[in-house]
C-alpha cells in the first residue's frame, strides 16, 4: 500500500512539469478547434493556452467543444506575435505535417516529447501549431529551435488541429510519466526573449562589418537563426556571444605588461 502511495506522489510530481507547458496556437480559423484542443490539453493535464491572432476567439462554438475545459478558454492568453507568445520559454517544438526544405532538426512526437520533458521539469517551454490549411509559416517555424512530425500513414496524413494538439500532449505526458527526474542535470538555457535579443544585436553588428547588405539581405538572418537553433544556447552563452558582438564594434585595448 505504501508503495502504491509513493508511486502516485511521485506521478503527481511529475507531473508539475506539465505546467511548464504551453499550447500555443497560431491563427486558428475555426473557434471550435480551440475549444476541442483546449479539451485535449486538459485531458493530459496541460493547462496553458496561447493563442496568436486568432480568427474568433472568444466565441460561444469554442466554449461548447471545451466541454468541462472552458477554464482553460478563460485563462487564455492571446497575443498578436508568437514571439509575444513565446515569451519566457526557452524551447519552441514546431509541429510539422510535413518534411520541410529547412535546415531545422526534424524528429518524431515521442522523441520531441522525450527531450522536452526533461526541459520542462526547470523551465517554459512551448508546442506551437499552426494554421488548419497551411500550418506553420517559415517565420513562424524560425522562432522555433526543434520541429515534431506525426508520423501518420503517408496515404492519408490529414489530422484535425485537435487530434494533433490530443496527439502531441498524450506524447508528453507520457515521457514526463516516464522522466528520472533525479537523472536530469540543470540547465539554465536562454529565453525566447534572450535569443531575439541576440538576434537583433547580431543583425545590427553584420550590418556595421559590411557582412549583412539590408537592402539584400537574402535569407542570411534565417540560416543564422537555424545554426543557433541547433546550439541549444544556455543563458551565460548568449551573454558571452553578445560580449563579442559588442567588442567586435568597439574593441578593448589591452595593456601590455
Amino acid at each position: 500500500m505504501t508503495a502504491n502511495l509513493d508511486a502516485i506522489k511521485s506521478d503527481s510530481a511529475k507531473a508539475e512539469s506539465l505546467h511548464n507547458v504551453r499550447v500555443v496556437l497560431c491563427q486558428t480559423s475555426h473557434p471550435g478547434n480551440i475549444g476541442s484542443a483546449a479539451r485535449a490539453m486538459k485531458t493530459m493535464g496541460l493547462k496553458h493556452l496561447y493563442l496568436v491572432k486568432p480568427d474568433k476567439f472568444p466565441d460561444a462554438h469554442a466554449t461548447a467543444l471545451s466541454t468541462g475545459a472552458a477554464d482553460l478558454l478563460e485563462n487564455a492568453i492571446v497575443t498578436e506575435t508568437l514571439s509575444e507568445a513565446l515569451q519566457g520559454c526557452v524551447l519552441a517544438i514546431g509541429m510539422s505535417a510535413r518534411k520541410r526544405q529547412i535546415s531545422h532538426e526534424l524528429v518524431n512526437v515521442r522523441e520531441a516529447a522525450m527531450r522536452a520533458s526533461k526541459i520542462a521539469a526547470s523551465q517554459p517551454i512551448a508546442l506551437v501549431f499552426g494554421t488548419e490549411m497551411s500550418g506553420l509559416s517559415n517565420a513562424e517555424l524560425d522562432c522555433c529551435q526543434l520541429l515534431a512530425m506525426i508520423p501518420a500513414n503517408p496515404e492519408y496524413s490529414s489530422l484535425n488541429l485537435a487530434a494533433a494538439v490530443q496527439v502531441m500532449c498524450y506524447e508528453m505526458r507520457m515521457a514526463v510519466l516516464e522522466c528520472k527526474l533525479d537523472e536530469i542535470t540543470p540547465t539554465e538555457y536562454a529565453t525566447n526573449e534572450a535569443l531575439e535579443g541576440l538576434y537583433a544585436h547580431l543583425e545590427d553588428t553584420l550590418i556595421k562589418i559590411g557582412y549583412l547588405n539590408p537592402n539584400a539581405p537574402k535569407k542570411l538572418s534565417e540560416r543564422i537563426r537555424r545554426i543557433y537553433a541547433r546550439a541549444k544556447l544556455e543563458k551565460e552563452e548568449v551573454n558571452l556571444l553578445r560580449g563579442i558582438l559588442t567588442l567586435t564594434i568597439e574593441p578593448k585595448k589591452h595593456t601590455k605588461y
